[in-house]
Order: C-alpha cells, then sequence, then structure tokens
C-alpha cells in the first residue's frame, strides 16, 4: 500500500495500571513511543477520580523520565474544589502544563454527579481562574454525539459550551467515518469555534473487545468492517492487519482534509498505533 508522508504532529494516550508489572509495560511502551517527538502523552483518570494517585504517578513518570511533555485526564464527577485546587497546583509546581479537562464518568452507582462542579464546561472555568494561562486545556468532542446525550444538537450546544469557557482545543472520541468528523468541524466552526479539533484514533487489534468499547460508547463501527472482522474469527494477524489497513486509510484522508494533528489511543501498547503511524510518515 501507499501513502504520502504525514507532516501531522502526533499525541499518545495511556492509562494507569493497577498492577506494578502493567505499569513498567506503560512506561516501556511511553519510551517506544517517545521516539516519535510526540507533542504529548495523555494519561486518563478514572471514574470518580478511582485512579487518581495512578494518574498522578504516571504523568509524572512520563513526563519527568520518559521526557515526553504530558497532561492528565481531570474530571470533576466526586471531587471538590478543593480537592481539583491541590491536584491543579500540584501538577504546576511539577511542570506540567496541559490539561484534558473533563466532566468525567460516574462510578457506577452513584447516579446522579456528586461534587461542586456537574459540567465540564465548569470544570474547564474553575482552571482558568485558578491557575490564569498556565495550563494548555483540552476538551473531549463527539462527533457522533455522547452516548447520554438527549440529541446531536443538545451535544453540540454543550461542545460550543465548553470550547467557549477557555479551552484551547479538543480531542474527539474515536470514529471509523471520516465524515461525521468533518460534518462536526464544520458545524462548530459555523457557531464560531476557531480551536483545532484532533481526531482521536483507535487501532484496531480485537475486534470483541473493540465492539464492547464501541458500543459503551457510541462510537458506530460501520457493517462493513465489523463484517469483515468477523469473518476472521481469532486470527489476530489478519484483524491486525485489517485493521491497520482501515485505519492508516482513516487517518490518511483526515490529514488531507485537514486535520490538525492525530490523537492515538494506544492502550497502554505501542506497536498498534505505530505501525500506522509508520505508514502515514511513509516509513
Amino acid at each position: 500500500m501507499t501513502h504520502t508522508t504525514s507532516k501531522a504532529p502526533v499525541s499518545f494516550e495511556f492509562f494507569p495500571t493497577k498492577t506494578e508489572a502493567g505499569h513498567q509495560k506503560l512506561i516501556a511502551a511511553g519510551k517506544v513511543l517517545a521516539a516519535e517527538n510526540p507533542e504529548f502523552f495523555s494519561v486518563t483518570y478514572g471514574a470518580g477520580g478511582s485512579t487518581r494517585d495512578g494518574t498522578l504517578k504516571t504523568v509524572l513518570q512520563l513526563d519527568q523520565e520518559v521526557q515526553v511533555p504530558t497532561a492528565p485526564h481531570l474530571s470533576c464527577v466526586g471531587d471538590s474544589k478543593e480537592d481539583l485546587r491541590n491536584l491543579l497546583n500540584l501538577y504546576r509546581e511539577s511542570g506540567i502544563k496541559r490539561i484534558v479537562a473533563l466532566r468525567g464518568d460516574l462510578p457506577s452507582g452513584m447516579g446522579q454527579a456528586s461534587g461542586e462542579l456537574r459540567y465540564a464546561n465548569e470544570l474547564v472555568e474553575f482552571i482558568r481562574n485558578e491557575t490564569g494561562d498556565h495550563f494548555h486545556i483540552e476538551v473531549a468532542a463527539y462527533p457522533e454525539a455522547h452516548p447520554q446525550a438527549r440529541h446531536f444538537e443538545a451535544d453540540l450546544e454543550n461542545f460550543i459550551r465548553k470550547a467557549k469557557s477557555g479551552a484551547n482545543s479538543a480531542i474527539t472520541q474515536y470514529f471509523f467515518t471520516a465524515d461525521c468528523y468533518f460534518h462536526f468541524v464544520e458545524r462548530v466552526r459555523k457557531a464560531g469555534v476557531d480551536i483545532p479539533i484532533v481526531p482521536g484514533i483507535m487501532p484496531i487489534t480485537n475486534y470483541s473487545k473493540l465492539a464492547r468499547f464501541s458500543d459503551a460508547c457510541g462510537a458506530e463501527i460501520p457493517r462493513w468492517i465489523r463484517k469483515q472482522l468477523e469473518s476472521y474469527g481469532d486470527d489476530s494477524e489478519s484483524i491486525a492487519a485489517f485493521g491497520n489497513e482501515v485505519i492508516t486509510q482513516l487517518c490518511q484522508r483526515l490529514i488531507d482534509g485537514g486535520a490538525p494533528s492525530l490523537h492515538f489511543y494506544t492502550l497502554n501498547q505501542a506497536e498498534p498505533s505505530l505501525a500506522v503511524w509508520r505508514n502515514l510518515r511513509g516509513s
């Protein structure tokens, strides 16, 4: 397959692990991906702040030891303003310059949002009020609408509110149809939002996990992709090869269409994201 060389910047996301062995694998993957000169790494934050200590440890290690600027996810669900203030101060003192600000997921059984801030736009405003322009603030975007949104227009309004409350850029939920990204960007540009909107990219390596993930987060897997992946059964090599081709083509189309950069959801593995990125770079 032939691809043009990509000059687009790239970034990679990790999640904190529950075991030391898992953490060591994550750091090893970070070191491999650091060689690609990413713009930044990001590290997720569990429901209701359940991985706060793991997020903190992972962020500081990637930032200071692997030496790639690293952005913690920060969510407002279940945290008091004082908790958030302390965390922001800790990150600022540690030299962290970028934050991914999210409403966050509720821990199961928690019902309605607890905490003093209920929505991501309130969190963005809080970070700005507390820290001025110290942090580059990323927010989440949902080209196919947030799974809990009443409808697409309501979700679009939520995004516009977040963007205008002080965000510098946005990262999207992953998707497999480039047109949904272009449609979303066109709609928010018409609403006067001009921040960069970076496509989130999910490599395809395991069909059953991907289907489960996608159903939960509202990411549509096109029928032709589902059918092709189903046909491979447990043949992980064929799934990976097909996934690599599909995601490379998606990324190329996004870059050709003006996407400012790409953000890979690595699931703490270097190779699937790296394989796509190398295709795009032409190496």
